[in-house]
């Protein structure tokens, strides 16, 4: 059975309460985010901390980019993040990429969402993917990364917000 408008709605619409569930979590997780601790990493081949919260602040952006773009070329377009050093400034680059993700999610439509999305460095592919699957694997990373940072916190002692219930630091034992 062929996709109606409908259909194209109700996943898009998804995708939307997705996005804004997984960034009420997000926005909890970079909130207590120590502006002291920006340079700790756990490892030397651990992301630091800046790197890593930095990263999960530009996802929502993935959404964006995905719907306006046919793909990403690292060759063309070498990665750069922004130099955020305040979890002032996080909190406000992760608001601007939210909001650009859920605009371009709410002009989208299920013809866009079928279109093959590519990720390269130059002419070495690593995935050719509908732009529907970036989209869910840019939530993917998200929930990754966010999770990731939540280990990173932990061992420095900082208190842990719940993501999908409480946490051991909500609970009184």
């Amino acid at each position: 059975m062929p996709l109606t408008e409908t259909k194209s709605l109700a996943i898009i619409d998804l995708f939307l309460k997705e996005l804004e569930q997984e960034a009420t979590t997000t926005r909890k997780m970079l909130a207590v985010v120590p502006n002291d601790k920006y340079d700790w990493q756990p490892h030397p081949k651990s992301m630091s901390i800046k790197r890593l919260a930095t990263h999960i602040g530009e996802l929502p952006s993935w959404i964006s980019m995905t719907l306006t773009t046919e793909e990403l070329d690292f060759a063309a377009n070498p990665y750069q993040q922004p130099n955020i050093d305040t979890t002032h400034d996080l909190l406000a680059y992760f608001e601007r990429s939210y909001a650009a993700g859920k605009a371009a999610l709410e002009k989208a439509t299920e013809e866009q969402l079928l279109h093959n999305w590519t990720l390269r460095n130059g002419e070495e592919i690593y995935s050719v993917s509908t732009k529907a699957e970036v989209i869910r694997m840019s939530f993917s990373q998200l929930i990754h990364h966010r999770a990731q940072l939540g280990v990173f916190l932990r061992l420095l002692n900082v208190p842990i917000p719940g993501s999908y219930g409480p946490s051991a630091d909500d609970l009184s034992f």
